[in-house]
């Protein structure tokens, strides 16, 4: 699944998504080696939009005033998400809470409190929708402010008997995804999710994680990406306990109390990265988990020459970016999968040409 650098390659080469869309399928014959790319057609893209609006779904890009400002600073946002709910939430400085879908009595009350306290200083609070944890966290600040993220698409939230707790975020807080809109997660897709719910938010607290939990993922995205990282201390009998120990141990800081997260987030403010605290040779191994494509590259690994016109517009990295024209690039992103290991282009690169 082809991710944001590939798109920003072809919008800063061809100047635009028609030009990238024409130029598909001859940089894929030199490049890829025998992998394909499908471009959705105008009547798949026309389908998708309708399905988002029947729904109340918009499509941001990074250059709406309404896409999420701590999103847009990691340096693999999506170049196109779709919102619904209430957009000011992702205008305000989110803390994600995430934790063990198994979690215990005392991890569930902490949360709630920690939630609360959290909402009360105006933190908008990020999580991923998923039992334990996650849900008590949403339901703690329905009424201040909270940020769901999908991974699949919006007509296929997960876990589904979550569907009432989905309608309630979208009446009073938002909901995030960067898949299509029928889309059924997968595994894969969870780890993808947790980049976004870390990318929204200035801290990301652990609750509860066993060693393997993808919650201390969300951890090693947001230490990634610059952000605090909080952990939850917990028995060392519990195995719901042992990532928690295992990140305070790393140099995560201690939460044992909201005050704990409130105070390093108000001296921290405008600070640079913290330390790394994982190892980076856990990686190996691991599923990449966007498929960039190197389109190019010829295939003796040399760079192409051949130049397109002067492109109207650049994209560059989305630390240092400038707004991308949403009627160059509205609908780029919306990725598909086909059944096979093949690739293929953002489906929504046909949809361009229809926004503008």
């Amino acid at each position: 699944m082809p991710g944001p650098r590939t798109f920003r390659q072809l919008i800063n080469r061809f100047g635009g998504a028609g030009a990238a869309l024409d130029a598909l399928p001859s940089l894929a014959a030199r490049s890829l080696h025998g992998r394909t790319i499908r471009i959705a057609t105008r009547e798949e893209a026309m389908r998708e939009i309708e399905a988002a609006r029947a729904l109340g779904v918009r499509f941001v890009t990074t250059g709406d005033p309404d896409y999420p400002p701590l999103l847009k600073e990691i340096a693999d946002a999506p170049p196109l998400i779709a919102l619904r709910g209430a957009s000011w939430a992702a205008q305000r400085d989110g803390v994600a809470i995430v934790g063990s879908r198994n979690a215990s009595a005392a991890g569930l009350t902490f949360t709630e409190r920690l939630a609360r306290s959290l909402a009360l200083e105006n933190y908008v609070i990020v999580s991923g929708l998923a039992r334990g944890i996650d849900a008590v966290a949403h339901r703690a600040a329905l009424e201040t402010g909270t940020i769901a993220v999908l991974a699949g698409g919006h007509a296929r939230p997960y876990p589904s008997e979550h569907a009432r707790l989905v309608e309630e975020i979208a009446e009073r807080g938002l909901i995030v995804s960067e898949m299509p809109i029928e889309w059924e997660p997968r595994g894969r897709d969870f780890p993808r999710r947790n980049r976004i719910i870390s990318g929204l938010s200035r801290a990301t607290i652990v609750v509860e994680a066993a060693r393997r939990s993808g919650s201390l993922i969300t951890a090693r995205f947001a230490n990634e990406q610059g952000r605090e990282v909080f952990a939850v201390p917990g028995s060392p009998l519990d195995p719901r306990a042992e990532g928690v120990n295992d990140l305070i141990r790393q140099g995560a800081t201690l939460c044992a109390r909201p005050e704990d997260v409130i105070s390093v987030l108000a001296e921290n403010a405008g600070a640079p990265p913290r330390k790394n605290l994982f190892d980076d040779d856990a990686r190996d191994g691991e599923e990449t988990l966007i498929d960039e494509l190197d389109l190019f590259s010829a295939p003796d690994g040399s760079a192409f020459e051949e130049r397109s016109a002067p492109a109207r517009f650049s994209v560059p990295s989305p630390r240092n970016a400038s707004p991308i024209p949403t009627s160059e690039c509205k609908a780029m992103a919306r990725r598909r999968r086909m059944p096979t290991r093949s690739s293929f282009l953002c489906s929504g690169l046909r949809r361009s040409r229809l926004m503008t």
